[in-house]
């Protein structure tokens, strides 16, 4: 059995990842760590998991941590970078949901988060977990940064289009919406049932700090520069990711529904629908599944791909567990055919 770690257990892609690690058949849930709320039984805060974990909630000791095989961060920026350091030192693995080991380029960190990188050595040798792009990579690492929820629905749409090189990387739009457990557990104005409910608004319009991440993984796709404009939105709704990527075709792209089946054709996680489909956010809640639908409206030079998760599942905690099961050399579905949750 791996004996897990979770560093920041109280938050929704904590508990996600609680839900998802106590039916997993190859995991011993080994600590669950919160500052403020050590000594708490987890089931206490969270009681749909009454019965199935019956940990409670512990200080993050470095002795209690390194006695894992991996550990997860899901945790903001900032925290990770300061204890990875040591926990790799003692031979645990680190996959961390946050944003320390996401950007490779240290100044485009700086400036979208706000301050210096503590460990760069590490930093440099990181692998980012899209599974999808870097299986082989993730296999032999030992730490991974997860990607952000909108950086995985976004790069797994354009994915098939600039790597068969159809579309101009300069010109690239993605209309991106997400649920309010996207912002996280914490108590904000802008969350109150009463300010997100019944509304609907744009956010984030002149820069998103998931905008260089997405940039940089659209990059290696491609051998051109890559433009993008990244808007996402906040919908009245607790779960799920909905964006509708635009690109702008260069010769004839043939048969568009074909490229995309063959693309995701041995991809466990990815659902590309039958031509016509349009894939619904609530298709997805709670499990670890992209769904994709490509149109080319009109037959015109525009190329539109529909791409939906569930943020906190293959946007946060499921592809974070799928990425343990490849460093791990376990079966990548391990722990993660849930089917969604409907309605």
């Amino acid at each position: 059995m791996i004996k897990v770690g979770i560093v920041g257990g109280t938050g929704y892609t904590g508990v996600e990842l609680l839900r998802l690690l106590a039916q997993h058949p190859n995991v011993q849930l080994q600590a669950i760590t919160s500052r403020s709320e050590a000594g708490m039984p987890v089931a206490q805060m969270f009681p749909s998991l009454r019965g199935r974990v019956d940990l409670a909630f512990s200080e993050p000791s470095l002795d209690v941590l390194s006695a894992c095989d991996v550990v997860f961060f899901a945790t903001p920026h900032g925290v990770a970078m300061k204890q990875a350091p040591e926990l790799l030192a003692n031979g645990v693995k680190v996959i961390d949901l946050g944003a320390d080991f996401r950007l490779t380029d240290l100044p485009t960190f700086e400036k979208w988060y706000g301050m210096p990188h503590s460990c760069p050595d590490i930093l440099a040798e990181a692998v980012y977990g899209l599974p999808e792009v870097n299986r082989d990579a993730i296999r032999k690492a030992r730490i991974v940064g997860n990607p952000g929820c909108y950086p995985t629905a976004v790069q797994l749409g354009f994915l098939p289009l600039l790597r068969a090189g159809l579309i101009d990387p300069a010109h690239l739009i993605a209309d991106a919406k997400s649920g309010v457990s996207g912002a996280g557990r914490k108590a904000e104005v802008s969350s109150l049932f009463a300010e997100a409910g019944e509304s609907f608004k744009a956010y984030g319009v002149n820069g998103h700090r998931h905008l260089p991440e997405i940039s940089q993984g659209l990059t290696g796709m491609t051998t051109d520069k890559i433009g993008l404009t990244f808007v996402p939105h906040l919908l009245p709704m607790i779960r799920g990711i909905h964006t509708t990527l635009y690109g702008r075709l260069t010769r004839d792209p043939g048969n568009l529904q074909a490229l995309f089946e063959s693309t995701y054709a041995n991809e466990p996680f990815v659902d590309v629908m039958p031509a016509g489909s349009t894939p619904e956010t609530r298709s997805v809640k709670g499990a670890n599944t992209c769904r994709i639908a490509v149109y080319r409206p009109q037959g015109g030079d525009t190329v539109v791909v529909l791409s939906v998760i569930d943020n906190l599942v293959k946007g946060a905690a499921g592809q974070a567990i799928q990425n343990m099961n490849l460093m791990c050399g376990l079966p990548e579905t391990a722990g993660l055919t849930q089917i969604a949750l409907l309605p």
